[in-house]
């Protein structure tokens, strides 16, 4: 895309240079900044609005109507302060992350009786286009501007004079009104490819837990005589499988006071692996690991507060975890890896989920005592082997073209993400490309 025919230094060293009749000048100045104090609670003697929060701006590039549902009050001065009006943009102003604060949103529409909610700040536009804000906050350089400009430890937070003391090159309004239009018209685009891939990896999940259900209850041969397997949830199965309970397979143990041993982890995705082999595991290590369980290959490790949602699976390694996580070795002489697809299979997940219990859904346990008592496809030895090496072909055939489809997906957001900056910095000429 061609460039400008005349540029000069912008004088803001993250900006670099300009298009020659192009201005720089710092929010404040071209917009009212207004950080909200509307809470999520409600009060009868107060107005009763919809209130637009963090989630309804984190994960939409504008606000509408039908965007925001939760309910709320606020006094008459504030409804009148910060009432949503057609051009305001909206940002998250503090989160646990610096890389979630400053993420914009843009409105519409008057709205009437939406309220803007309490963590955002709200930029009302007074000698600029607000849909011009609202890309030049998005593009990645102001990204990288507020993440240097956010304070806190644990919380991190947004205030209102890094925001107002943000510089931006400001061009014609006709030529922010072309840049927002070129835009709103380039990631609408990209947005539906991106949502195409997302649902193509949709797709290929649900046909890897269907090849999974399919083959560990019912193995390879379509032809082969079946039998109900007395368990209604996994219905027919081989004629000649036996049916086993885990009692029969594992029983527990408790080898602790072990040292010099790596540390793993239970990953949803994966099951057991080396927890130094992923860096986004934030859970801490104790200090003192006396009580973490020694875990050998061949091993049964569930964590007994998530299982329900997926995190178990049998060994390949040597190691300790968590006391959280109950450690189970094999009783008799199986294939590990059948096992590992049987238990890690969506059939298998529903019924943890059924066993496990709790006062809150994050804290659902699942015993031991239960999961002794679930009934699992025995095979002979022979296809226990022949299953899971298929599946571990199959898997990782459809793992890699999950894998090549978020590639693309990511390409697609870099993209975005460029032309987005590279516009509203005018480094490209989009004037007669709308």
């Amino acid at each position: 895309m061609k460039r400008y025919p005349e540029y000069k230094e912008s004088s803001v060293e993250w900006i670099g240079e300009i298009p020659r009749h192009w201005e720089v000048n710092r929010l404040k100045y071209v917009a009212k900044i207004l950080p909200s104090n509307v809470d999520k609670h409600i009060y009868p003697d107060e107005i009763q609005v919809r209130l637009c929060n963090y989630t309804d701006v984190y994960y939409n590039d504008y606000i509408t109507v039908d965007t925001v549902l939760k309910k709320g009050s606020c006094k008459q001065s504030e409804f009148e302060k910060f009432v949503l009006r057609k051009g305001d943009v909206i940002i998250t102003k503090d989160s646990e992350t610096p890389d979630d604060i400053g993420v914009p949103t843009y409105v519409k529409d008057d709205l009437d009786s939406v309220v803007c909610g309490y963590h955002l700040t709200m930029i009302r536009p007074l000698a600029c286009r607000g849909e011009f804000i609202f890309r030049f906050i998005q593009s990645d350089r102001t990204r990288r501007y507020f993440e240097v400009n956010s304070n806190g430890i644990t919380r991190y937070g947004l205030g209102k004079a890094s925001i107002e003391n943000l510089l931006l090159p400001i061009p014609p309004e006709t030529e922010q009104c072309q840049i927002a239009n070129f835009l709103k018209q380039k990631t609408e685009q990209i947005d539906k490819l991106i949502r195409i891939k997302e649902r193509q990896i949709e797709l290929l999940q649900e046909q890897r837990i269907a090849l999974i259900n399919q083959t560990v209850t019912k193995g390879l041969d379509p032809n082969v005589e079946m039998k109900p397997s007395g368990v209604e949830w996994i219905g027919e199965i081989p004629k000649h499988w036996d049916t086993v309970k885990c009692t029969h397979l594992f029983e527990r143990k408790h080898i602790k006071n072990t040292s010099g041993e790596i540390n793993l982890s239970v990953y949803r995705d994966y099951g057991v692996i080396k927890r130094d082999s992923r860096d986004d595991n934030y859970n801490r290590i104790s200090e003192d690991t006396s009580n973490y369980k020694l875990v050998e290959p061949g091993d049964f490790v569930f964590n007994k507060m998530k299982c329900w949602q997926g995190s178990l699976g049998i060994s390949e390694y040597r190691g300790i975890v968590s006391p959280a996580y109950t450690v189970c070795k094999p009783k008799q002489h199986f294939f590990g890896k059948y096992f590992h697809h049987l238990l890690r299979s969506h059939s298998y997940i529903q019924e943890f989920n059924r066993l496990s219990y709790g006062i809150r859904t994050s804290q659902w346990e699942l015993r031991f005592d239960d999961f002794k008592d679930i009934i699992v496809p025995y095979p002979s030895m022979i296809e226990q082997t022949q299953i899971a090496n298929f599946l571990d072909r199959k898997t990782e055939q459809i793992d890699e073209l999950i894998a090549a489809e978020n590639q693309k997906i990511q390409l697609l957001k870099e993209y975005r993400q460029s032309l987005i900056s590279e516009a509203v910095t005018g480094k490209i000429d989009v004037r007669n490309e709308v």
